[in-house]
């Protein structure tokens, strides 16, 4: 037990041989239960699991390559079959430093958050350990999150150290997460439709013998994408169906004259690029009238979604 409650861990893992007995054996005793779900590695992954002397070790095979958040479903689904009170999601490439652990089930044990989510760029070293790339992207993608899930606090949107609790897993519909990466960024939208009270917890950043199989080419407009996608999804069901918010129109009304004002501008610099006719002073002062309206209707949507979200922040 951590903090007075029982914890799972639950290890996703595709072709990890190399890294995942390491990770298995740092893992504190104090964590009750252990779930490898091997994605269908193509390697010895499975092999190596069972051959680890721990009687809290589980694998779970599954029988096609869903992806890394298919496989965290998976280890949940097992975890909600369970009686243990928090699961948290460690990766089978010894990327996440256990000595965390206790820091980042703290505040779902305790009651005060019913999702902790791990922060690896609070850490001073982070511009030195991470690798430039993955910093920038996920700066990026941290500020994109912020704004599709209306969890304004939380940063570094792609780390997968997180813990939850029982009640959170029973709120959300598992089956409907992303499957692949990309699953930290559409958990915390689903999070936020079921109100779920969420804390950013600092954490280490680890980067040592790991090898990335993500390619940014593929997975920065997909991700881009299923953002959109959930900041949508998110709006309609908790600001529309659940509860009516005027902020909806806002974004509406805002983006409206936003991408009215950004279409007038481009097809004026064009007339003036590549053609002598002259653009009128009202002509331009409408364009620039367009643009203010509508950024200055989408910052106050964005605050409203602050403000309205305040309750769900947890500060560690």
């Amino acid at each position: 037990m951590i903090h007075g409650a029982r914890v799972t861990v639950t290890i996703p893992a595709f072709n990890e041989e190399r890294l995942i007995g390491r990770t298995l054996s740092r893992i504190p005793d104090e964590v009750d239960h252990i779930i490898v779900v091997d994605d269908r590695s193509e390697d010895a992954t499975a092999d190596v699991v069972q051959s680890v002397d721990d009687p809290r070790v589980e694998l779970i095979r599954r029988e096609e390559n869903g992806g890394v958040g298919a496989a965290i479903v998976t280890g949940y689904e097992r975890f909600l079959e369970g009686t243990d009170d928090v699961c948290v999601v460690m990766a089978g490439d010894d990327q996440m430093d256990p000595k965390d652990l206790p820091d980042l089930v703290r505040p779902v044990a305790l009651g005060h958050a019913e999702y902790a989510k791990g922060n690896r760029l609070m850490g001073s070293d982070v511009r030195k350990v991470m690798p430039k790339d993955r910093f920038l992207g996920n700066v990026i993608f941290t500020m994109l999150t912020k704004w599709a899930s209306g969890y304004w606090h939380v940063v570094d949107s792609q780390c997968g150290y997180t813990a939850v609790s029982r009640g959170a897993l029973q709120r959300i519909r598992l089956d409907a997460l992303y499957p692949r990466y990309g699953f930290p960024n559409d958990m915390l939208i689903k999070l936020n439709v079921a109100t779920a009270r969420v804390a950013d917890v600092p954490v280490a950043a680890v980067y040592g013998e790991e090898v990335s199989g993500i390619r940014p080419v593929h997975a920065i407009p997909r991700i881009s994408w299923l953002l959109v996608r959930g900041f949508v999804w998110r709006l309609w069901n908790r600001y529309v169906l659940r509860d009516f918010h005027p902020l909806v129109l806002l974004y509406i009304f805002g983006g409206f004259f936003f991408t009215l004002g950004m279409g007038m501008g481009l097809w004026i610099a064009s007339l003036r690029l590549f053609t002598d006719r002259v653009v009128t002073t009202p002509t331009l002062i409408l364009v620039s009238l367009f643009l203010l309206v509508g950024m200055q209707s989408i910052l106050f949507a964005m605050t409203f979604d602050m403000m309205h979200n305040g309750d769900l922040e947890v500060r560690s």
